[in-house]
């Protein structure tokens, strides 16, 4: 426990460290050192080097032409040196609170900076034993793409070699929702495993067993560098070593120990690795069956044994699960007691023997294939089946940090009494906090209206007091332009599941009331479909005559697919929540023909109104002032239409409406100049504050009966 201490101490002053020191200036062209850590995705190289001088950096090199990506991937670049240009650039702010930090990523690395290569050119090839295995992995990794069939590819790269880019995205999902996706994480159970029958494979051929140790404590540190070097990994390859060695020289170390030694041994190598959420959670799972041997112990038969193994490491990780994703499998402490077992004495020695078969003899490989695809293609669409079915996760959001001790400590309290036999108090330790955790978010007495930094689109999200309903008005979206298929990335970026439901999954919100889309635009709308895969909606409502756009048809699928109403809006639409009420006032008619025809949503609560405009523009506005102009006149907060472009917010529009916020929703240094400087003056003159979600990040406004407060993730404007 003194040497988990000692780790967490010097992880704490490394960060606050890094925190603080300014990366070193970058002279007009440096050697940069590439590791084996580096990936490439469309017309990008992106990946970890060193400088000369030892300081680690996050690299950013884009290809010039197709063939110059290709011959990269063809050939690892660990242990090459290049004479670089490039400066620093900053790292991108986090949309939210609950969205990827780059900042902390890099934290976690030990990196001091992200440099974009202007021109580089090779220097010298470096040769070492870790570069060697590095470029051994590339080859296996290639070796699988073409030897193996195309459905077992995926798998074979994340069992074997710890590759897990070529993931499909659904499946993945389907294996987040059932709680199994550690399966795919090469852990301490593959690495037993291996071990196990590199060892008995040895001692079956007569190797005596000290020498088949001493092979075994060479190997495990070759696969560990093959295996893509996880902490997962590296736990299990230091603790079983650190056993072996011990052993063989007739010591005696505990397992608490071994585990204990590593940890602090891994932080004292690289201090920010404490950040990364596989370290944690690969010691915390470990750490939980170290010492609930006693529990396990109690049962009387592999089927609850397994079934407890499962209860206990779910168990004592669920509070950083929700600390770090917000949700946590129900399903998994019962399908892991098959799928287990499944992977470990099925599939992984099924894909280790089929790599073997592969370059020995390829059609004995082949013949295996063909009877063992049709069978894991089998197990996928039952995969799918069960993660379909209601009620797989709980999504209580992120609890706070005192909420996630309060967990912790339950947890442990639950382990005592079972241990003691005391199960009644076991549940109740148990279920208290967890209740507390679920009904917390539900607690708040505040109106809050969130304006998401999607980039160049719109996202609001309007949550009343209690939870008594929550309605979200656009989805974000990217506006995609047409280009070479060798530049497009692996993985399509994604507002709506990568910004936005991680935001209202952090929330804890669970269900959407009304979702409203302002009019049909891929800057609003392409992240919907994406929303509704992830979060329940009981209605949605759109402009009328807005669902034949090409742009609806994902989402108007997905909708049908789930049985959730799609209703046409307009004018005269109202209605009321506790002391909120809400109306349509725009459009007047079923005839769509663009920005001007978005649904506008006034909100009042008690002195607070509010405009929501989506992206009207001159004539809307006209409009608007000509039938509700005493209506709007002098509001407290307004959304800006069409992102502050020059064909909105027009001067008569500004001096009516006189709003006390106006927030112009905007991705930064966007290419169509928004909110143009002309429009801002127009606020900015009659002294009326304005935000920019790209400049100012994620906004929210929180009402509590008179007051009103303004903050923005970017700036301090808090009011």
């Amino acid at each position: 426990m003194i040497f988990v201490l000692i780790g967490g101490l010097l992880s704490h002053i490394f960060f606050v460290t890094i925190q603080l020191i300014a990366p070193s200036p970058l002279p007009s062209s440096f050697p940069l050192t590439w590791s084996n850590d580096y990936k490439i995705s469309g017309q990008k190289l992106r990946g970890f080097a060193t400088t000369t001088n030892g300081q680690k950096l996050y690299v950013v090199y884009t290809f010039s032409s197709e063939q110059e990506k290709v011959n990269y991937e063809h050939t690892s670049i660990a242990g090459m040196t290049y004479l670089a240009k490039g400066e620093f650039v900053t790292p991108s702010p986090s949309a939210h609170d609950y969205a990827f930090s780059m900042s902390t990523y890099l934290t976690s690395k030990g990196a001091t900076g992200i440099v974009e290569i202007t021109s580089w050119t090779f220097m010298e090839k470096r040769s070492s034993p870790t570069i060697f295995l590095a470029k051994l992995r590339q080859q296996i990794k290639r070796h699988i793409e073409m030897t193996f069939p195309q459905t077992l590819v995926a798998e074979a790269q994340a069992l074997l070699i710890g590759e897990q880019d070529q993931m499909d995205d659904e499946l993945q999902r389907a294996y987040q929702k059932l709680g199994i996706t550690h399966l795919f994480a090469i852990s301490g159970l593959h690495v037993a495993l291996m071990s196990w029958l590199f060892f008995e494979g040895l001692l079956r051929i007569r190797i005596r067993k000290e020498m088949a140790t001493v092979a075994l404590l060479i190997l495990l540190p070759i696969y560990g560098v093959i295996a893509g070097g996880a902490p997962s990994v590296w736990r299990a390859v230091s603790v079983v070593e650190l056993m072996m060695l011990l052993r063989y020289l007739k010591w005696e170390l505990s397992i608490d120990d071994a585990l204990a030694i590593s940890f602090t041994g891994f932080v004292l190598l690289e201090p920010g690795v404490i950040f990364q959420i596989g370290f944690q959670l690969s010691y915390l799972a470990a750490a939980s069956l170290v010492y609930s041997s006693f529990i396990f112990t109690q049962t009387s038969n592999w089927i609850s044994r397994s079934f407890f193994v499962t209860f206990v490491c779910q168990l004592l990780v669920y509070p950083l699960l929700l600390h770090h994703f917000y949700e946590l499998s129900i399903s998994s402490f019962f399908v892991n007691i098959i799928f287990v077992p499944l992977f470990s004495f099925v599939i992984l020695p099924f894909n280790m023997v089929a790599l073997v078969l592969t370059y020995i003899s390829l059609p004995l490989a082949n013949l295996l294939f063909a009877g063992y695809e049709p069978l894991r293609n089998g197990l996928t669409n039952v995969i799918f089946s069960i993660q379909a079915l209601p009620f797989q996760l709980w999504s209580p959001g992120k609890p706070s940090i005192w909420l996630c001790c309060l967990a912790m400590l339950s947890v442990l309290a639950c382990f005592y009494f079972l241990e003691t036999k005391r199960f009644g108090h076991a549940i109740v330790v148990l279920v208290i906090p967890a209740i507390w955790i679920h009904v917390y978010p539900m607690l708040y007495s505040d109106t809050k209206i969130t304006f998401l930094n999607v980039g160049q689109g719109d996202c609001i999200v309007i949550e009343l007091p209690f939870r008594e309903a929550v309605y979200v008005i656009d989805a974000g979206g990217l506006l995609r332009f047409e280009q070479e298929q060798w530049k497009k990335p692996n993985k399509v970026y994604e507002v709506g599941k990568q910004v936005v439901v991680p935001f209202l999954k952090g929330k804890g919100i669970r269900t959407i009331d009304i979702f409203i889309v302002s009019h049909a635009d891929a800057d609003h709308v392409e992240g919907a479909e994406e929303i509704l895969q992830e979060i329940g909606m009981k209605e949605i409502h759109v402009t009328p005559g807005s669902l034949g756009q090409p742009i609806m048809r994902d989402l108007l699928r997905e909708a049908q697919k789930q049985n959730v109403p799609i209703k046409e809006k307009m004018k005269g639409t109202s209605w009321q929540k506790g002391e909120t009420s809400f109306s349509y006032l725009w459009p007047r008619d079923t005839y769509y023909e663009g920005n001007d025809d978005s649904l506008v949503l006034y909100m009042r609560q008690k002195a607070f109104t509010a405009l929501f405009t989506g992206d009207l523009e001159k004539y809307g506005e006209q409009q608007l002032m000509m039938h509700y102009g005493p209506l709007i006149a002098n509001i407290t907060l307004l959304k800006a239409g069409h992102h502050g472009s020059k064909t909105s917010s027009i001067e008569s529009f500004v001096e009516l409406v006189q709003p006390q916020f106006t927030v112009f929703s905007a991705g930064l240094q966007n290419r169509y100049g928004h909110p143009h400087e002309e429009v801002v003056e127009r606020f900015v003159n009659r002294n009326l504050a304005t935000w920019t979600t790209g400049v100012d990040g994620t906004i929210e406004v929180r009402i509590q009966g008179n007051r009103l407060t303004v903050t923005a993730k970017e700036k301090d404007l808090v009011q």
